[in-house]
């Protein structure tokens, strides 16, 4: 299968590499490499439509600059690729490793994740963030959500917990396979995958749900999580910069929901809210 590997230059880069990393997801770019200058992104020959770049609203944003060269590369072996570059991730004690690195009995939890190219190692701020912070929760005999689940990470991570019900729901087909073959190899065949968007919430109450996707879809969505959470439930959002707190705060409070903490790393946020 031949891929076209796109090279980006983004300014400015931060917001706008990432709002942009997120719409090329959308319309079917599979992997990913954040540079000096912007990002590599790569999607197949077959499935590329120069038309799907008019849905990208990034791209005509005046506030940012963008420009990209594209060339078509040799059919490779993507997870070849993956095994020369990831490497263990550790974060509040928790190790996140792929199938091909040994095991290590000093940490108390191991999570294995086959990336298959989706979001969600562990190595991005935003996904450390939230294994952090869900390291604290007292998951046990809750019903939780993981939305924009990427490789499931932090859905296995919750089932570890003891969650007694699991969602983990993308947008993304890719994802869902994903998050399927990494249960499997962390024995935890209990978890809900769901393909869709936050409208398959309605009707459906969890204890705790955690988002980590990026700024725009989160405020978006917030009046539907705020909706689905139990009296007392919990929210974890990241996936945004410490700068977009107070949008993130100001659309909480108008959802009925109330900061409990905060937690920033490399400008990176999360913020957890309680339901009032």
């Amino acid at each position: 299968m031949h891929y076209l590997e796109f090279d980006f230059s983004v300014t400015p880069a931060i917001p706008g590499t990432d709002l942009l990393i997120s719409a090329l997801a959308d319309i079917g770019f599979e992997s990913f490499e954040e540079t000096p200058a912007g990002c590599k992104a790569w999607i197949t020959a077959e499935a590329y439509d120069e038309s799907l770049f008019d849905t990208i609203s990034v791209l005509k944003d005046s506030q940012y600059q963008i420009s990209f060269s594209v060339q078509q590369i040799a059919p490779k072996n993507w997870n070849e690729e993956w095994e020369k570059g990831f490497e263990p991730v550790v974060s509040g004690g928790c190790r996140i490793r792929a199938p091909f690195h040994p095991a290590d009995a000093s940490f108390d939890r191991e999570i294995i994740i086959m990336p298959r190219m989706s979001f969600g190692t562990g190595h991005h701020e935003t996904t450390s963030l939230m294994v952090e912070k869900l390291l604290t929760l007292p998951l046990r005999g809750k019903k939780v959500l993981d939305m924009g689940c990427g490789t499931g990470v932090l859905a296995i991570l919750a089932a570890q917990q003891g969650a007694t019900e699991v969602w983990a729901v993308d947008n993304l087909e890719m994802a869902c396979e994903n998050t399927r073959e990494n249960m499997a190899l962390n024995k935890c065949l209990d978890i809900v995958v769901h393909k869709g968007e936050a409208s398959l919430l309605v009707g459906n109450i969890f204890h705790v749900i955690f988002a980590n996707i990026n700024r725009n879809v989160l405020l978006a969505d917030m009046n539907t999580y705020s909706a689905c959470l139990t009296p007392e439930g919990t929210l974890l959002l990241s996936g945004f910069f410490e700068t977009d707190i107070p949008l993130l705060l100001d659309a909480g409070k108008e959802n009925g929901l109330k900061e409990k903490s905060r937690m920033i790393k490399n400008e990176w946020a999360l913020l957890e809210f309680s339901k009032s």
